[in-house]
């Protein structure tokens, strides 16, 4: 049993309880509950938008590989700029969690702050690196042995649906600060609503402007990205507004503009956790980036398989992934309550339950992937590799699962330095130079390449374990 003065244990008495096998594995039903609370909003979320991703993909596929290749390019761009986001947003979050779980509501609003600060820098600055140098970062995805015709048709293309997006960029800042606001309280209904909202939006407008019904112009490409930046649009509307509406729910957005300071004393704090994670998912959001530069050496009919293949896994591993999410939502609160055991108590319970269900959804993968892949107009040996691939992503589920939830908890504890070694950095050192070297110096398969970096999760996942083990993020860090 825990002891009653749980919070007023000290936190070398925290690592020392010993907690048996048991209660690591299974909680009681009051935490499943909480846990289940957090994450069937964000699943329910994520998998709809996962769903609404394949629709468009396959919309976009319709019109041929390379107009689906010029959109996979510039999505992972995008995607770029939607890791450093939350990156940066990430260390702000950090001290936004444990100050919910003290109960300390003006410590969530100059976090807040701190946010909205970041993400209008970030925004920016992205604004100002893809307006100048958009066609060369295209560009390098589109292998030297292309066809002049294909390579110049792609190029047109990509170019034309990132000036688009471009539009969506300061809407997706503001809604990741108020969204991330809300989650990391526990409240994540209102976030799923609008996702759910903004994705509607986005499916009924890619159908109209992609092929022109009901007398919509037939845009292609161009029609999916205004769809998009439609449906950001109607996102942050609904979670800005209804956020600042619903005093009772949302205390901390309450005179979030009307003092606009943050203290002195707590920048440096949140700088200090925040600029390892950004520098993190700059970094291995670039990593991923450059895994796809890397695979594109062997031919632009594999960037149109990957895109394929992790469209689909993303909708079966969407669960894995929001268990990660609430992980650090829950060991954050446990945390900055005081309640070291119990936060180590849950990290453990979370992490097991996300291995199972990695078991039950990456079976279903296995089972499903020849077969989903023909839902795209694109060639036969396309769809093939697709599947293929999405087998390989199938069987290394588990310890892409484990890796994902020892970095939610490592971060909850503050330990952002621990992170950015045991993400980004191994990123660099282990996962891109094996496959620059594969992909150009190899006469190996792209299949077997693949599984060999896909398997590299099976060395983050035994880091994570050990470092969960050792305790070191069980840290209180907004203790007066």
């Amino acid at each position: 049993m825990l002891p009653a003065h749980e919070t007023s244990m000290t936190r070398e008495e925290a690592l020392a309880y010993r907690l048996t096998f048991r209660e690591c594995l299974i909680g009681e039903r009051d935490f499943y509950f909480r846990v289940l609370m957090i994450v069937v909003p964000m699943v329910i979320q994520n998998t709809l938008s996962n769903i609404v991703g394949l629709l468009d993909n396959v919309m976009v596929g319709r019109l041929g590989t390379l107009p689906m290749s010029a959109v996979a390019i510039v999505n992972q761009l995008m995607f770029v700029f939607y890791l450093c986001i939350f990156g940066a947003l990430s260390g702000a979050g950090i001290f936004s969690t444990q100050y919910f779980g003290k109960g300390d509501l003006e410590g969530v609003r100059h976090t807040i702050r701190f946010k909205l600060i970041v993400a209008g820098l970030i925004c920016t600055g992205a604004l100002l690196i893809f307006l100048f140098m958009g066609p060369q970062l295209i560009g390098s995805y589109i292998a030297a042995d292309t066809a002049a015709a294909d390579a110049a048709e792609t190029m047109a293309l990509a170019r034309t649906y990132l000036a688009i997006m471009l539009v969506g960029l300061f809407p997706f800042g503001l809604t990741q600060v108020y969204a991330g606001a809300m989650r990391e309280s526990g409240q994540t209904t209102l976030p799923m609503v609008a996702s759910i909202t903004a994705m509607i939006v986005n499916f009924i407008f890619n159908a109209l402007l992609i092929f022109g019904l009901l007398g919509f112009p037939r845009l292609g490409v161009a029609g999916a990205a205004i769809a998009t930046v439609l449906s950001r649009f109607v996102e942050t509307g609904i979670v800005v507004i209804m956020g600042h509406r619903d005093q009772a729910k949302y205390g901390f957005f309450t005179g979030l503009y009307r003092n606009f300071r943050i203290p002195r004393a707590m920048i440096w704090p949140i700088l200090s956790k925040s600029a390892p994670l950004f520098a993190n998912e700059f970094l291995w959001s670039m990593g991923q980036a450059s895994l796809m530069q890397a695979y594109s050496v062997r031919g632009i009919e594999v960037i149109a398989a990957l895109n394929i293949a992790n469209t689909i896994s993303q909708i079966f591993n969407e669960i894995f992934f929001s268990i990660g999410v609430s992980s650090g939502i829950v060991t954050g609160q446990e945390l900055g309550a005081n309640r070291l055991v119990s936060a180590r108590r849950s990290a453990f319970r979370i992490a097991a339950l996300s291995v199972a269900t990695t078991f039950v959804m990456g079976t279903l993968l296995f089972i499903v992937a020849p077969f989903v892949p023909h839902i795209y107009n694109t060639e036969p040996e396309i769809r093939l590799l697709a599947s293929e691939m999405i087998r390989i992503i199938a069987i290394t589920t588990p310890f892409m699962s484990v890796a994902n939830v020892s970095y939610f908890i490592l971060r909850s504890g503050g330990k952002t330095l621990i992170t950015f070694l045991f993400d980004s950095c191994f990123m660099w050192v282990v996962s891109m130079p094996m496959a620059y070297v594969l992909t150009r110096y190899t006469g190996l398969d792209i299949r077997t390449i693949f599984f060999a970096i896909c398997m590299n999760d099976a060395i983050k996942a035994l880091l994570g374990f050990i470092l969960i083990k050792r305790g070191a993020w069980v840290k209180n860090i907004v203790a007066d």
